[in-house]
C-alpha cells in the first residue's frame, strides 16, 4: 500500500480508502451477512487501507465498529458523515449533536477523525454555513471530532457549485467530490482551490456503471455526442477500449483508478463493494502506476468539455 498526507489535516492516509456506502454498503444490500461484510473490512486492513469512509444513513458504522475491535485506534482513519439536510431543521445543533453521539457509539470510539456535512447540495450551503459550522468548531475543540469535511451531492451537482462556494470559506479540511474519466471538471473548479489551500480531497464515483459496464457506456458516448459535448470521430469501436491497448491496462476499471488515483490535489480513491475478490481487484488497481501520459492527455482532451454526467 501507498501513503500519502491528507493535506492540511497531516493524516498520514492510504491512497485507497473503502468506501462503506455507495451501491454495495458492504455487500449489505446483496444481503451478505454481517459476519462477511466484517470479514471485508479487516480484508481491506491486511491490505494497508487505513481509511475508512461510511455515513449514519448507510447503516454500516456498526459494522465498521466491529471490524474495528482490536487494531490501534490510532492505525486507522474514520470518516463518517452526517445526513443532510436535516430531519430537524429547526434544532441544528441538538440533531448535529444527537447524530455524532449515535455515531460514535456504532464505531465504538470516543472521537472521529473526519466528521462531514453529507451530500450538501448548492442552494443548501447558506444554512450549512449559518447553522452547522459554528457547532462543528466547537466539537472540534472538545475533540470529537478532529477534522470538518463536506461531501457534495455529486448526482444532482455534476458543476461542483456547492464545493465552489464551501472552499470560499476556510474551516473545511476536507472535502469529498465526484471525478473520474467521464467528468473530469472537478479538476478545475475544485482540485485548482484545494491545491492553492492544502484541502484534504477524498474523490468518489471513481467507477461507476459506465466504466465497468460496456453497454452503459455507450449509452453515455451517444448521449454526450448528440449534445456535441465529445468528438463523435474520436473512438474506434468502443470509446474507451484504447485504455487497454496503449494504457497499460487490463480493464477499464482499472485505467479508471489509476487515471483518479495520479490526478494532482486526490490524495484517497474510495472504492466500495461487497466482493473480496474486487475489493483485492480494486486496491490492487490503486497501488499501480500512473496511466502514460500520452493516454491521460487523450483523455483530458476527449472529455474535457463534459461537466454534466457522474457515470451511473
Amino acid at each position: 500500500m501507498e501513503y500519502t498526507i491528507l493535506g492540511r489535516t497531516g493524516l498520514k492516509v492510504s491512497v485507497a480508502g473503502l468506501g462503506c456506502g455507495g451501491p454495495s454498503r458492504l455487500g449489505q444490500r446483496a444481503n451478505k451477512s454481517e459476519k462477511e461484510s466484517i470479514a471485508l473490512v479487516r480484508q481491506a486492513l491486511d491490505t494497508g487501507v487505513n481509511l475508512l469512509d461510511t455515513a449514519e444513513v448507510y447503516g454500516t458504522e456498526e459494522i465498521v465498529g466491529k471490524a474495528l475491535e482490536g487494531v490501534p485506534r490510532d492505525q486507522v482513519v474514520i470518516s463518517t458523515k452526517k445526513a443532510f439536510p436535516l430531519r430537524d431543521p429547526k434544532d441544528p445543533v441538538g440533531e448535529l449533536k444527537k447524530s455524532l453521539e449515535q455515531s460514535l457509539r456504532r464505531l465504538r470510539t470516543d472521537y472521529i477523525d473526519i466528521y462531514h456535512v453529507h451530500g450538501v447540495e448548492p442552494q443548501e450551503y447558506p444554512y450549512v454555513s449559518d447553522n452547522l459550522v459554528a457547532d462543528l468548531l466547537r466539537l472540534k475543540e472538545q475533540g470529537k471530532i478532529r477534522f470538518m469535511g463536506v461531501t457534495e451531492a455529486f448526482i444532482e451537482d455534476t458543476k461542483h457549485q456547492m464545493l465552489q462556494r464551501a472552499l470560499e470559506d476556510r474551516w473545511w479540511d476536507v472535502v469529498m467530490v465526484g471525478f473520474n474519466i467521464l467528468n473530469q471538471s472537478a479538476r478545475a473548479a475544485v482540485l485548482s482551490k484545494t491545491l492553492e489551500r492544502n484541502t484534504g480531497v477524498l474523490v468518489m464515483f471513481a467507477v461507476r456503471k459506465a466504466l465497468s459496464q460496456p453497454a452503459r457506456l455507450s449509452e453515455i458516448w451517444a448521449e454526450l455526442k448528440q449534445k456535441g459535448l465529445v468528438d463523435g470521430g474520436s473512438s474506434v469501436g468502443g470509446p474507451l477500449d484504447f485504455l487497454i491497448k496503449e494504457g497499460s491496462s487490463s480493464t477499464i476499471p482499472e485505467a479508471a483508478y489509476r487515471f483518479c488515483r495520479h490526478e494532482p490535489g486526490v490524495h484517497v480513491v474510495l472504492s466500495g463493494t461487497g466482493s473480496p475478490d474486487h475489493l483485492k481487484a480494486n486496491i490492487e488497481s490503486l497501488t499501480k502506476p500512473p496511466l502514460p501520459e500520452t493516454v491521460t492527455a487523450r483523455l483530458r482532451e476527449i472529455f474535457g468539455k463534459v461537466d454534466c454526467i457522474t457515470g451511473n
